[in-house]
């Protein structure tokens, strides 16, 4: 079922009409009307079209989820496409709803592929910021915008959490390497997808904040600011999470690499102590007489041999701490 209100003066006047009355309360510039379609098939948004005068390529568009984070201008209206983001509970794993919008002098038309995207949360939003509603439908777009990149925002944060412990994990040796190699790369790949919807963003808010567009009117202009703002904040804290995503990938390379070098002095360490009694025992073992042969001092002298050698040896390496 679709979402509709309708706006006159700053005030609500109209809520969950029929669709079909949309075009009696656009009949009227006073109003200001928004609807909602959840995954509308292609006659719904012909008929819309016709009725808004929207622009095919739009329309086609909005029947094509997966297109990049955009503002583009038409003559007749505007073309929005956003995606909100969130972490997965249960996988940890950066998730994205998309929604897309026609915005037209009088109308806010958003289009979601499936209910994924919680547009009650832009109502609310909108009923928070009741004050506003003067602005017409600048007012509208930007409880939109402003619930998309706050859920950016929600979702960085997040971001930086599990970056923290992944860093509190680095000098963890209980934990195995492909674990946290693994909870890296998952991360890394998140923060990637992450920017690329960030990113555009920019670009979006800042040309609804254009004057010859006239979308925003003044009263309206330092909320989309603080907008912007924000975007620019979690545009940087993405990338910075990105180095110091790298930094820990190389910090943990570094660390193998090191407890490599000490394994491998402790192992030739103990590799020289071990010679010692085999050499000895090796040459005792011979099959010709020598020194001690057959008599009880030769296998105090080669007992005392190995001791004394092995135990230098050992206080050599320990002093250089080898072992």
């Amino acid at each position: 079922m679709a979402r509709t209100r309708c706006y006159r003066d700053g005030s609500l006047v109209a809520e969950d009409f029929p669709v079909t009355d949309v075009s009696d309360y656009l009949a009227d510039p006073a109003n200001t009307v928004w609807f909602d379609l959840c995954a509308p098939d292609s006659a719904e948004l012909e008929s819309i079209r016709e009725e808004l005068g929207l622009h095919q390529l739009a329309v086609e568009d909005a029947t094509q989820p997966g297109q990049r984070t955009k503002l583009d201008h038409y003559p007749e209206h505007l073309f929005l496409v956003a995606y909100a983001t969130t972490i997965d509970p249960t996988t940890a794993r950066l998730s994205a709803a998309e929604v897309t919008a026609f915005i037209t002098a009088h109308a806010l038309v958003t289009v979601r592929p499936d209910d994924s995207f919680d547009i009650s949360q832009v109502v609310r939003r909108w009923d928070e910021d009741a004050s506003l509603a003067s602005g017409g439908v600048a007012f509208l777009v930007h409880g939109l915008v402003d619930y998309v990149v706050d859920s950016h925002y929600e979702t960085v944060q997040q971001m930086d959490n599990v970056v923290d412990a992944l860093e509190d994990q680095l000098f963890n040796e209980h934990i195995k390497d492909t674990t946290v190699q693994r909870q890296t790369f998952d991360v890394r790949k998140d923060l990637v997808a992450m920017r690329r919807l960030v990113l555009p963003m920019r670009e979006v808010v800042n040309s609804l904040l254009r004057r010859d567009l006239g979308i925003v009117p003044p009263m309206l202009t330092p909320y989309f600011q603080d907008v912007y703002d924000h975007v620019l904040r979690v545009s940087e804290w993405t990338d910075s999470l990105r180095d110091l995503l790298a930094n820990v990938l190389e910090t943990r390379l570094t660390l193998r690499g090191n407890r490599l070098n000490v394994i491998t002095k402790q192992v030739t360490s103990w590799a020289a102590i071990i010679a010692v009694p085999t050499a000895v025992t090796g040459f005792y073992g011979q099959n010709v007489p020598y020194p001690g042969f057959g008599h009880a001092s030769g296998f105090i002298v080669s007992t005392a041999i190995i001791l004394l050698g092995s135990g230098a040896l050992y206080l050599i390496f320990k002093s250089k701490e080898w072992l």
